[in-house]
């Protein structure tokens, strides 16, 4: 699950660099934006399903 966020983030980033350089496709940085929105929307909601679990030692 861990590496599904961090491509979701990776993907995010590479879409905002792409949106912000490239001339007219401000629409990526968007995309972007939505991704990076969603990968932490994400990795919130699968932190907060396990509120009694410890991580094992």
């Amino acid at each position: 699950m861990l590496a599904l966020f961090l491509l979701l983030v990776l993907v995010a980033v590479a879409l905002g660099i792409a949106g912000v350089v490239a001339k007219g496709l401000l629409f990526l940085l968007f995309i972007g934006i939505v991704v990076f929105l969603g990968a932490l929307l994400l990795g919130a909601l699968r932190m907060r399903r396990r509120p009694g679990h410890t991580p094992a030692r």
